[in-house]
């Protein structure tokens, strides 16, 4: 089994490889390489006893391309991207990481020849439903993303339902919640602060707070989110049927219920440490996301996440802090 990983020096792509190494099988098969490939080569894996390349490419390059799959890898997991924030910032870089490159990597695969056909897992996110929404919305809800981060995903999902159409590959899309809690520095994600207002604050910092306290938004954990992507690497391409991108679970939830969580785990110190300070780009940014999901279809086909926003921290402070939190 070969297995390829675009942005894998990214905090998901970095925590997938560590669940594919910690098993070492994927699908009832030895894992035997792994492609690693992002704009900065990422660091190989520790304790993977089969081959490794990495790789520091831009993958929006045709050539660069082209190498990542030469070996035909089995599964693609392609998470490379340009966060929200700073597509919606540079329109150009936006287009440029999030739909050239995923453009170059399926026709990569497409001129493999018509007896390589992968399994490719894009992570998509719900940027790419937009308002005015139904109070639950469904995954066929009009695909009408308001910020150009959420149109980029849109693109990219219609390719791969059409490539999968055709035969060139085996597509399936993911989208997203919002990824919480983040690990690690900040960035540049307009969705970032439903992060540093738990991680900040469990570490003993302030946390900026950009948003009103009654901005409910759609949550689950790193942890459920690499288990999503494994799962949809391994789903039966005729128990998907043709709609190949569909809307994973997740734990709905206003800002004040997450700090209330925060204070339930963690207690009233480290809730405290939170600050309101009004962000004009985000708060409209975020007024354009969806928050409430039918997600019965993913259900059904066996993806799970949290059921609530206690076991989100909690999964935080077991996974990055060794179980223990700052005083």
């Amino acid at each position: 089994m070969h297995i390829l990983i675009t942005g894998a020096a990214g905090m998901i792509g970095r925590k997938l490889t560590a669940r594919l190494v910690a098993t070492g099988v994927f699908n009832n098969q030895q894992i035997e390489k792994l492609t690693l490939v992002d704009v900065n080569a990422p660091q190989p894996p520790e304790k993977f006893t089969g081959r490794v390349a990495t790789i520091g490419a831009d993958i929006a390059d045709a050539v660069a391309a082209r190498s990542a799959v030469a070996g035909r890898p089995d599964v693609v997991f392609h998470l490379a991207a340009i966060v929200s924030g700073e597509a919606e910032l540079d329109f150009e870089k936006g287009m440029h990481v999030n739909f050239d490159g995923s453009r170059a990597l399926l026709e990569a695969i497409r001129a493999s020849g018509d007896d390589y056909r992968p399994r490719l897992v894009f992570s998509s996110s719900i940027a790419v439903f937009g308002a005015p929404f139904p109070e639950v919305i469904p995954d066929d809800f009009a695909l009408t993303p308001l910020t150009s981060y959420g149109a980029q995903k849109v693109m990219v999902e219609q390719m791969l339902a059409d490539y999968t159409r055709r035969g060139f590959l085996d597509g399936v899309g993911v989208r997203l919640p919002n990824i919480v809690v983040r690990p690690g520095k900040p960035n540049k994600a307009a969705s970032g602060f439903f992060s540093s207002i738990i991680r900040e604050p469990l570490n003993g910092e302030d946390a900026n707070l950009p948003v009103d306290e009654d901005v409910r938004s759609w949550h689950a954990s790193p942890r459920a989110a690499v288990g999503f992507l494994i799962h949809a690497a391994g789903l039966d391409s005729k128990a998907l049927g043709q709609r190949v991108n569909l809307t994973m679970p997740g734990f709905c939830c206003t800002v004040a219920e997450q700090i209330a969580a925060l204070r339930r785990v963690a207690g009233d110190k480290v809730a405290s440490r939170i600050r309101h300070v009004s962000d004009p780009l985000v708060i409209r940014i975020v007024a354009g996301w969806p928050s409430r999901f039918d997600t019965q279809r993913a259900l059904t086909l066996g993806f799970q996440a949290e059921s609530s926003f206690d076991e989100i921290i909690r999964a935080h402070i077991d996974d990055e802090l060794g179980g223990r939190i700052a005083a």
